[in-house]
């Protein structure tokens, strides 16, 4: 399990930061009056426009518009989430982080996983064998690379890796949960036979699965270790952990859906490369793609299977707020074969000419119509409507002109057709910008949870809220939050407290108890508004509170346009918070 850090040693530490010298471990500043400037980090620039405030403890870049405190500076430059950036600048401060109650027992399996891969490498490597014919003479594969991502061999016996494990003293438990060996009527046999193995590896180096291609057509063609307590197909990316070290130097994050596509892209010099585990992209992988890259480029195989899984990823990116674009490589089957037959070159020049999401899901639906029809013109439009409705007013004008010159239609018939009206959801959140380890749960939280223990409907109605992502803020509230979502999706509606406490850790149980008999509730609807006022006014607090500080260095840098930005952006802000104290409801 991931180390987790007190709310108090994580506050002591941001005590002690310097951002000043956290910032010139990484670049070169040069102090300029009270602040120090630089050549932005993070974009091109021959003109420093990157300051950063000793007093304010706090950087603004007002070239790009980047900007936060020591800890935001250090996860946006060295790729890290918000623990490893912690961990970062204490390791460099000497620093020692004050550790919660830690459970090891999810350690077995990351042994087990190691260890299991270790065998599989050595399997690979001590002999000749189909495996590594068909890495190296059919895929083309280089010695250095299989050894670098850890490739492996899984003999076609039935109990090889089993007899290994088991010698080194692993239980059938632990390897069946791992879906290492699999267990029929008392016999035990491995899961992986006569298949290449690609270890999945997290981005803080852990093997927390496998995934293995089939040598002789036997069963499925991939198979992956089965969801298990370290290994969620939905969280994590494979070759996540080396595209990492590569975003600093690239402003775009390739997807493509196969191991072998990501290796033979890495292979060819293309290292900001991903791919899903076998299933498609979903919201949780928008989430992780969003902290890496605000720009992504969906290369998946040309085939009906990879254009409809482009089509409904890009949904999955826009929703996570991440500029999306899609290429397929129509001369080849797949990136992999691409590249191989054309070069980096020509494969980044694809890259370059890849259509935005809105355009490859308008072509994509044009596919089912016979355009130089009537019919067929009216039956595409109406269909756009699920599209359209996703856009915000401007991006709708526009598309609906593309789609117009297209089919010699006049797009305000277009645009009344699809309805022209409301905002995209996304448009109306403000980002959350504070991360915290806390294990205590905030009021809100609280009175929150307990609206859900009271009638299970009002989770549906906080997930649809336009302000619900300022609400949840703590971790153990994140935590709770994922058992109740889980236990309500299962039971239909219905939350029993008794699972949710049984799910948790024995020590931290008692919490649900405090919430269902220690949070006075009268009115339930009037409770819920209430919160979610409280929420909002918290968060638009802090973002004008940020603010503030930034327009305060705008001003001592003499940089006006940006403030005068800033202030109108201010003047919203307070407007709203305004209207909030005021009694308006939300």
């Amino acid at each position: 399990m991931r180390a987790s850090y007190s709310h108090q040693s994580i506050e002591n530490l941001k005590a002690e930061i310097d951002i000043v010298e956290v910032i010139s471990n990484a670049i070169q500043l040069k102090k300029t009056g009270a602040n120090y400037k630089a050549c932005c980090p993070f974009h091109g620039e021959k003109t420093p426009s990157f300051v950063v405030s000793p007093d304010k403890q706090i950087f603004k870049c007002f070239g790009c518009g980047v900007s936060g405190d020591a800890i935001e500076f250090v996860k946006k430059y060295y790729n890290l989430d918000f623990i490893e950036a912690i961990e970062k600048i204490a390791k460099d401060k000497g620093f020692t982080l004050e550790k919660t109650a830690y459970d090891d027992s999810k350690d077995v399996y990351y042994k087990a996983n190691k260890d299991a891969a270790r065998y599989f490498v050595r399997s690979l490597l001590s002999r000749h064998n189909e495996a590594m014919h068909y890495l190296t003479d059919v895929r083309k594969m280089d010695i250095d690379i299989i050894t670098k991502f850890g490739i492996g061999y899984a003999d076609e016996k039935w109990d090889s890796l089993y007899n290994h494990m088991a010698a080194l003293g692993y239980d059938e438990k632990t390897l069946s949960e791992l879906g290492l060996i699999s267990v029929n009527k008392g016999r035990k046999y491995d899961r992986f036979r006569n298949r290449v193995i690609f270890p999945i590896i997290s981005t803080n180096g852990r093997v927390i699965g496998f995934g293995g291609r089939t040598l002789d057509n036997q069963g499925a063609k991939y198979i992956n270790s089965p969801e298990n307590p370290i290994f969620h197909k939905s969280n994590n990316l494979f070759s996540l952990n080396f595209a990492r070290e590569y975003l600093r130097n690239s402003d775009f994050l390739i997807v493509v859906e196969g191991y072998m596509d990501a290796i033979g892209l890495y292979q060819c010099g293309i290292k900001n490369v991903v791919a899903t585990l076998g299933t498609a992209l979903t919201e949780n992988h928008g989430k992780i793609l969003k902290r890496y890259s605000k720009k992504i480029v969906l290369s998946y195989d040309s085939d009906d299977a990879g254009r409809n899984a482009a089509y409904k990823g890009v949904d999955v990116l826009r929703d996570a707020g991440v500029s999306v674009s899609v290429l397929h490589v129509d001369d080849g089957k797949d990136p992999d074969e691409y590249v191989k037959t054309h070069g980096k070159e020509e494969f980044l020049n694809l890259v370059s000419n890849a259509v935005s999401g809105t355009d490859y899901q308008l072509r994509h639906i044009a596919r089912d119509y016979d355009l130089t029809t009537g019919d067929g013109k009216i039956g595409y439009v109406k269909s756009l409507s699920a599209i359209f409705e996703k856009l915000s007013p401007v991006e709708r004008e526009v598309y609906a002109q593309k789609v117009g010159r297209s089919l010699d239609l006049d797009y305000k018939n277009i645009l009344f057709q699809i309805g022209n009206q409301g905002k995209t959801e996304a448009s109306k959140r403000i980002e959350k910008t504070v991360e915290t380890g806390d294990r205590n749960l905030s009021t809100t939280e609280k009175v929150l949870f307990k609206i859900f223990f009271m009638d299970g409907s009002y989770f549906v109605k906080f997930k649809e809220h336009e302000f619900s992502d300022g609400v949840i803020t703590t971790e153990m509230g994140r935590e709770i939050f994922s058992l109740i979502e889980n236990e309500i999706s299962a039971s239909d509606g219905f939350l029993d407290e008794n699972r949710i406490k049984d799910a948790m850790n024995p020590e931290e149980g008692y919490k649900i108890d405090e919430i269902i008999s220690g949070v006075p509730i009268v009115d339930v609807e009037s409770s819920f508004v209430d919160c979610m006022s409280s929420a909002r006014l918290a968060e638009l607090g802090a973002k004008e509170r940020r603010i503030l500080d930034i327009i305060a260095l705008a001003d001592e840098e003499e940089e006006g346009q940006e403030a005068e930005r800033l202030q109108i952006k201010l003047m919203k802000i307070q407007k709203e918070i305004k209207k909030l104290r005021g009694g308006v409801d939300l």
